[in-house]
């Protein structure tokens, strides 16, 4: 990155916010508060850097109940980002990614393109073409839909989410009045 880049996105990260109201949400048929690893590492490393968790939700991989949640999400005033784990992999089971897609008004595709470069250099490999890990906005809220271990979690989290989080919300918002 040339210095005037490097600069600019200092500068977009200087004007970010310093928290984000969150909403957590698995996607699982199976699993339950109690056996959610996944859910809590999500709220922990958020809560841990200072974002905020507004909502904490399990439902299940269900195409239009995917749906119903991000469009009620999405107008809800203290929910700005979105963060799914679970449902992202090629199984007929798996509809988060076409129920996320296609709500989403503006995608991200960097951010599978990442966790996926990711996930492939650190201990996946070639498996790793299996994830549709993907993100976008659906209307002013972030919205970030990753496969439900929680190793993949973690590497989402603490290598793109955590560190962008604050500077995504700041472009979502910069042109609001």
């Amino acid at each position: 990155m040339s210095q005037p880049e490097a600069k600019s996105v200092d500068q977009h990260r200087s004007e970010a916010p310093s928290t984000v109201r969150c909403m957590v949400v698995t996607v699982s048929d199976t699993r339950t508060p109690d056996t959610d690893k996944s859910g809590r590492l999500m709220r922990e490393l958020l809560t841990g850097n200072g974002y905020t968790v507004a909502d904490y939700r399990i439902v299940k991989d269900d195409y239009e109940g995917i749906r119903a949640l991000l469009r009620e999400a999405s107008e809800r005033p203290d929910i700005e980002a979105v963060l799914l784990n679970g449902g992202t992999g090629i199984a007929q089971r798996d509809t988060t990614f076409e129920a996320v897609r296609s709500m989403l008004d503006k995608e991200m595709p960097g951010f599978g393109e990442i966790f996926r470069y990711l996930s492939y250099a650190e201990d996946i490999g070639p498996a790793a073409i299996l994830s549709r890990a993907t993100a976008g906005v659906c209307g002013q809220t972030a919205v970030f839909s990753m496969p439900g271990s929680s190793g993949a979690v973690k590497l989402a989290m603490t290598r793109i989410i955590i560190p962008e989080l604050g500077h995504v919300m700041r472009e979502i918002y910069k042109d609001r009045k």
